[in-house]
């Protein structure tokens, strides 16, 4: 499943992660030199949400931050008893 949120079309992004060796010249040193750069990805900070999209109600993946601004709509509690477990007993 992609990681991207449903109302934003926020999706991962690339980046780097950039190694360094040696001690800083504030500290005393010659100077920190890159050794290495290695390629990452960051992700969106995705949650699977119960929302009412078009009168249904589904589960969604979005954003921390569409949920934070109010984007999505929650499914209401659900009030009503099941059923089948005392429709099974009595069958």
């Amino acid at each position: 499943m992609a990681r991207i949120c449903e109302l934003t079309g926020k999706r991962p992004i690339k980046g780097s992660i950039i190694w360094r060796s040696g001690k800083s010249k504030k500290s005393g040193g010659i100077g920190t030199h890159v050794t290495a750069i290695t390629k990452r990805r960051f992700f969106p900070n995705l949650q699977r949400v119960k929302a009412l999209i078009d009168g249904e109600v589904r589960y969604i993946r979005v954003t921390a931050n569409a949920l934070k601004k109010g984007l999505v709509v929650k499914a209401p509690k659900r009030t009503w008893k099941k059923e089948d477990a005392t429709a099974a007993v009595k069958a």
